[in-house]
């Protein structure tokens, strides 16, 4: 795993933004796997930016969202499929028949599951998969104590998370029970990862997840197994890593060997 420890959250959404425009410049039909929530919204307007200043092309473009509430419909403000509307999509030239968000309304869930996992693999798999992190060192809707080698399932969500994404709500008893989400299996199989975590309350979770054990009670730990996963942290959530000395020395030395890559 390469760690890329930067300033603050505007520069986190800098350097992934980077990343997510080279592939989309380098392979123009990419296939990319998406996060909602706040983290990942700087790197949306910055692909936005692209596009409009920079002539960024999202034309080609398929998409395939983590998750997504069940029983919210695609148009409630709270909804991933409206998130992803408002943040990217509405602003950019993708083509909406490209864009694909589960389907929480599905009368029989467990068959809108097993239908996702086909499209994406239909589609050729996730190229790049953009990723936050919970407090509680979860990834996508994957609790603690999901299966490092599920697939996209229902889950219901824990207290915490709840408690997390009441603030969208206007009670914390307005927020769904359960979510439809890629599972770790799933989100493994993606060919590259960007994980991204600012601010002083994922500390904990960060360090958990990047320098703790592979275990299914931290979810996101199990991007430790990926092959090829780039996790940018600002200083604030990278305060409690035990190697942060090394991460910033690795990162100032490696443009000697970028070019031999």
């Amino acid at each position: 795993m390469q760690v890329i420890i930067v300033t603050d959250y505007e520069e986190m959404s800098d350097r992934a933004a980077g990343i997510v425009t080279e592939a989309v410049r380098r392979k123009p039909d990419v296939v990319l796997g998406l996060a909602t929530g706040s983290t990942p919204e700087g790197l949306y307007a910055k692909l936005v930016q692209a596009h409009k200043e920079d002539g960024l092309d999202f034309s080609r473009v398929v998409t395939f969202n983590l998750d997504e509430y069940v029983d919210l419909p695609p148009d409630h403000p709270q909804g991933y499929r409206y998130f992803m509307n408002e943040h990217l999509f509405n602003h950019v030239n993708i083509d909406v028949a490209n864009t694909h968000v589960p389907d929480g309304r599905a009368e029989c869930l467990s068959s809108q599951c097993e239908r996702y996992e086909q499209m994406i693999r239909d589609a050729g798999g996730i190229e790049l998969q953009v990723l936050g992190i919970g407090r509680d060192g979860h990834v996508a809707f994957n609790e603690p104590g999901t299966s490092l080698g599920s697939g996209t399932h229902i889950t219901a969500l824990t207290r915490e998370t709840i408690e997390d994404n009441s603030r969208f709500f206007d009670s914390p008893d307005d927020v769904p029970r359960f979510a439809i989400t890629m599972g770790i299996g799933s989100i493994l199989q993606a060919r590259r990862c960007i994980f991204m975590a600012t601010g002083a309350n994922k500390a904990d979770a960060v360090k958990a997840a990047l320098e703790g054990p592979v275990t299914a009670t931290v979810t996101a730990s199990a991007l430790q197994m990926h092959p090829d996963t780039v996790a940018i942290v600002d200083e604030a959530a990278a305060a409690k890593l035990d190697l942060l000395d090394f991460y910033r020395w690795q990162q100032d030395n490696w443009d000697r060997i970028a070019d031999r890559l």
